[in-house]
């Protein structure tokens, strides 16, 4: 890759602060954002926006105490004029690309694989359940809730990490690595483990601040004498298959779409072995469009309970510090996405702590209970159409960090972070 000249950098960095000051930020300095962000500390004022027929996108200001606040914004969809799909794929995207054509409006997705690493990558980045097109091709390793889409109706409910596949054609029982208990569920030979196995780490680094990483060694399934690791692959092309066969275990976690763990070699299965779940416990997948593991309910966030996402995500974003935050909730047939706004680098303008988020659901008549977490960070944008032209709000600090010490940091406040999956709303036709 060629390095841009010092000339090409100063340029780009003008045209940053050329459109950040366009759209209220008074930023001196693009590569002084990574340690000081308190340009965007904007409080915006009230906003209530038809996007289109069932579709109204509200922004306000929320005041924390002590002079801190986020920016809340809210799309409000009614489900009888809008249909809404996940979208997700292993390469990743922008989330401003995706509005065009028929799509209204799109809404950063559910937390993906973290890692600052770019040579060491899972092949399915979303952490557990993951429905593509129809095909599930991530299996969940935990019981977590999940959004599930049938005829472009979305439902909220627990997802339990068991169920049926067929594995060269047979079938068999699987339940999730991570479910808890003595013993895995001796009526299920297979165990499911994936990228949600993983444990993010941190290392100081002297531009950034930190770098999160994952140590290759150890970022394997448990070794087994008995056992034998089933690599399953996903492609377009040919579906799920066996891409790996590891007696004694110690596959790496990232080595394909998921892993089926066998206490013993079973019958007749060899490479390019075709693989189906058929069923998680309660939901048949075959009348499934799309679907994914969201996060924790803001109230079981308040409450500490998310012990299922802490190790792989690193530095928790559901631990008692402020955080930006992507939401999602149903009620009474409609559909709610909501944003809190923060950039880290700031005083007061950092998102919410899962103890405010919870009381901010509650002051718009939104049950903390039934209100789910979609992602948290950087990623936190909602992109839209309006008078004919793209836009977006949250995350508008986002940086893309450099990968070699020369390179400069990039203002990428539109595009934000390049994304695994995004919630899209169109018009019901």
């Amino acid at each position: 890759m060629t390095m841009p000249t010092a000339r090409a950098r100063s340029h780009e960095d003008r045209e940053a602060i050329r459109v950040l000051r366009a759209h209220g930020y008074d930023v001196p300095d693009v590569q002084a954002l990574v340690r000081d962000q308190r340009a965007f500390a904007v409080r915006v004022t009230d906003r209530d926006l038809a996007l289109a027929p069932g579709v109204r996108l509200r922004s306000r200001c929320a005041d924390l105490g002590a002079g801190s606040f986020t920016n809340v914004h809210t799309l409000t969809l009614d489900l009888d004029a809008v249909q809404a799909e996940v979208h997700s794929r292993p390469d990743t995207f922008h989330l401003p690309d995706l509005v065009s054509g028929s799509i209204l409006t799109a809404v950063s997705g559910s937390f993906a694989f973290i890692s600052d690493d770019p040579a060491y990558q899972p092949a399915e980045p979303c952490l557990d359940f993951c429905c593509r097109s129809g095909t599930v091709i991530s299996a969940p390793t935990a019981e977590k809730p999940a959004l599930l889409v049938r005829d472009g109706r979305p439902v909220i409910m627990p997802l339990p990490a068991s169920g049926t596949l067929t594995l060269g054609g047979r079938p068999y029982r699987w339940i999730g690595s991570k479910e808890p208990g003595p013993s895995p569920d001796p009526s299920a030979p297979l165990v499911v483990y994936g990228a949600a196995n993983c444990e993010i780490r941190h290392r100081d680094h002297p531009r950034t601040g930190f770098l999160r990483h994952v140590d290759r060694p150890s970022n394997v399934t448990p070794l087994s004498a008995s056992a034998v690791d089933y690599v399953v692959t996903g492609s377009p092309e040919r579906g799920l298959r066996v891409s790996q066969i590891r007696p004694g275990g110690g596959s790496d976690l990232f080595s394909g779409s998921f892993i089926l763990r066998a206490d013993r070699p079973v019958a007749d299965v060899t490479l390019g072995a075709p693989v189906e779940i058929t069923e998680i416990t309660g939901h048949e997948v075959g009348t499934l469009q799309s679907g994914i593991s969201l996060g924790p309910s803001v109230a079981d966030a308040a409450d500490g309970l998310t012990a299922a996402y802490d190790a792989s995500l690193g530095k928790s974003p559901f631990r008692s510090t402020r955080h930006a935050r992507t939401l999602i909730a149903l009620h009474d047939g409609r559909l709610a996405l909501q944003i809190l706004d923060g950039a880290p680098n700031t005083d007061t303008f950092r998102g919410a702590t899962p103890q405010e988020t919870a009381e901010l659901c509650a002051a718009d008549g939104l049950d903390p209970r039934h209100v789910y977490h979609l992602d948290g960070g950087a990623s936190s944008k909602i992109a839209y159409r309006h008078a004919g032209r793209p836009r977006v709000v949250g995350s508008m600090h986002y940086l893309r960090w450099p990968t070699a010490a020369t390179e400069p940091f990039h203002w990428q406040g539109l595009q934000g972070r390049a994304l695994h999956s995004a919630i899209i709303l169109k018009p019901r036709s």
